[in-house]
């Protein structure tokens, strides 16, 4: 069957398009065809997955079509569909995202979930979002927590202007964003919470990577090019210097025996409490640890 608008004489519903993207997709290897083209639909269309339903007889327009020809391109190329729609949800909230930028990820949720639980959303914190991409984190600490301070770091200009687009997009007036790189500057003021999803995936699983990781996203925010723990331990090394005593580093770790090695990391460093968290499936996905 033809692509949607290839032939003019063709009328295509919301149904329509559904049927057929089930088995186009199908045929080009795509594990859940029926969501990837309900996706689209719904941000072609601007409404809910229900909705989508009750729209099935609704005719699609000519430029609609284009649009979404051009779509199905893409995603046939592998790249995200967040990408392809430039946002994505986080947290119950709508985030930007371009290729500058980490998609944010169900699992990170954790982290958040993890500050909350360690501070609370009451007190007037001073945090620090070292990385932040999209802004993910740092803005939806600021939302949660309308009283904190939030500092949030990232190397270039591309990467903040979206993290920023975020921050206006949330009314947000308690964050702002700091050119910095953390390996190599210097972090001038102390924080109550560090908080950070470092480039955790050693250089030599980056090749495993699916394609619409490997190819897609940001490398930068993949991979510290070296075993994974570049980050980790320079934050060790750094600590005290950006975290009151008595105050708390809490970041994202990887799968397998990541997190074991960057639990060990701190630990050799005389850290004295420092906790692995695991997420809704039982994976280690946290590292929490008090600066003393």
């Amino acid at each position: 069957m033809n692509q949607p608008a290839q032939k003019e004489d063709r009328t295509w519903r919301v149904i329509d398009i559904i049927n057929w993207a089930k088995e186009y997709l199908k045929s080009k290897d795509f594990e859940n065809p029926r969501r990837e083209i309900e996706w689209l639909l719904q941000d072609l269309l601007g409404c809910s997955r229900v909705d989508l339903y009750l729209r099935f007889e609704e005719l699609l327009g000519r430029s609609e079509l284009e649009t979404l020809k051009i779509w199905v391109k893409r995603r046939i190329e592998r790249e995200p569909l967040q990408y392809i729609t430039g946002k994505t949800e986080f947290y119950g909230r709508e985030f930007a995202v371009d290729k500058n930028v980490l998609i944010p990820r169900p699992e990170t949720e954790q982290l958040i979930e993890t500050v909350l639980e360690t501070i609370g959303k009451d007190g007037n914190p001073k945090i620090l979002d070292i990385g932040t991409g999209s802004g993910c984190i740092g803005v939806t600490l600021a939302a949660e927590i309308p009283a904190a301070v939030v500092d949030a770091t990232d190397v270039n200009d591309k990467i903040l202007s979206v993290a920023m687009k975020n921050t206006k997009s949330h009314g947000l007036e308690n964050i702002r964003f700091l050119k910095s790189d953390f390996l190599n500057d210097e972090i001038s003021h102390q924080y109550d919470l560090a908080v950070c999803n470092p480039p955790y995936i050693p250089i030599g699983e980056m090749s495993g990577l699916a394609v619409e990781i490997r190819d897609y996203e940001p490398s930068i925010a993949l991979t510290d090019n070296q075993d994974g723990l570049l980050f980790y331990r320079r934050m060790t090394e750094k600590a005290q210097q950006i975290v009151r005593k008595g105050g708390w580093i809490i970041c994202e770790v990887g799968l397998g025996s990541h997190p074991g090695k960057a639990h060990r990391l701190f630990a050799m460093k005389g850290f004295e409490s420092v906790e692995l968290i695991k997420d809704l499936n039982g994976d280690d996905r946290v590292l929490k640890v008090r600066v003393n």
